[in-house]
């Protein structure tokens, strides 16, 4: 650990220097205007893992945005682990609530501050600086193959079909992602499964034009209305979600994996405090771990309709959206 530690502080300026350039591509995946820094960002990536030992790196097509393809063999009777990353991130609005520009990255009070800091270039910078150290000490104990594909932010369309393209490519023994969260800083943490996400957009259409809501309103089903209680009866007072056949295939986990989850060192005031909210709810007969670790969510990620700029305008919006 020592000579691990020696090597990250003579190499410190170096790593934080190469960080923030891959943290200043704005590789957003939900912007498909954004062809050229997604390229860039790929590059960029490729060229690294060449430049800290890899035998081989290339972008290779997909459906979508380009993967990220490397490798460094170290003995054909040795095993192979695949490491997975991705270097898209999410769009960055509202820009007005950043206390630095999203893509200029800051340190402040001993944290990097910039879009992708976390997820998912910091965690995909330290595997590749764990995999250039240990090139570099010529301690790597297994080949090593990297996937980092550029739409993990927008559910990796295209990741399926371009794994069973290159299924030979890819072939590995085990396969280690740190696309996750460590559960606090003192708390080694394995993720052993994930929740998934399907995501849509709800889209209620009334009237064929915006209408005075003095002359139409009570007379003319508001859309806006509509979707509310849509929304609102998407979950019942127990906190369980209403939609048919949502929970036909949920897993439930096994006592023993329960007991292991309540044993961390969870404080529900310190969350609730930490997030600015008063208290911690959901569905009942779970605690707060077994809702955000083992149950399924649903969630608004944006609501828009009507008139939403300063001071009233009397409108009755003929549509309402929801993501």
């Amino acid at each position: 650990m020592d000579t691990v530690i020696n090597y990250i502080e003579e190499h410190k300026d170096r790593f934080i220097r190469e960080l923030f350039e891959l943290l200043r591509i704005q590789s957003v995946s939900a912007d498909s205007a954004g062809r050229q820094n997604m390229l860039k960002a790929a590059n960029w990536l490729r060229q690294h893992l060449l430049s800290i030992g890899a035998d081989e790196a290339e972008v290779l097509p997909s459906a979508g945005w380009p993967v990220v393809f490397a490798q460094k063999s170290v003995g054909k009777d040795l095993p192979t682990v695949l490491v997975y990353g991705h270097y898209d991130v999410q769009p960055a609005d509202p820009l007005e609530e950043w206390n630095s520009p999203a893509f200029e990255p800051e340190i402040r009070d001993g944290k990097i501050y910039a879009r992708g800091a976390d997820d998912d270039k910091g965690q995909l910078f330290m595997q590749l600086k764990a995999f250039e150290y240990m090139v570099t000490e010529d301690l790597l104990p297994c080949n090593i193959k990297f996937i980092i594909e550029g739409e993990e932010e927008v559910s990796s369309p295209s990741l399926k079909e371009f794994c069973v393209n290159h299924r030979e490519l890819l072939k590995a023994d085990v396969i280690l992602i740190s696309d996750t969260t460590i559960y606090s800083i003192d708390t080694p943490t394995l993720t052993v499964g994930l929740r998934g996400i399907a995501y849509f957009e709800v889209s209620v259409k009334g009237p064929n034009r915006d209408l005075h809501s003095g002359l139409f309103g009570g007379a003319v089903n508001n859309p806006a209305n509509v979707l509310a209680r849509l929304i609102s009866g998407m979950k019942d007072d127990r906190g369980r979600i209403t939609i048919p056949g949502f929970y036909d295939a949920v897993n439930q986990p096994s006592d023993r994996e329960k007991d292991l989850l309540n044993q961390l060192p969870f404080d529900e005031k310190k969350m609730a405090a930490g997030v600015g909210v008063a208290e911690l709810i959901g569905e009942e007969g779970y605690s707060n771990l077994e809702r955000i670790g083992t149950r399924p969510a649903l969630d608004v990620n944006g609501i828009w309709s009507g008139y939403t700029g300063e001071g009233p305008k009397t409108v009755l919006p003929s549509s309402a959206h929801a993501k």
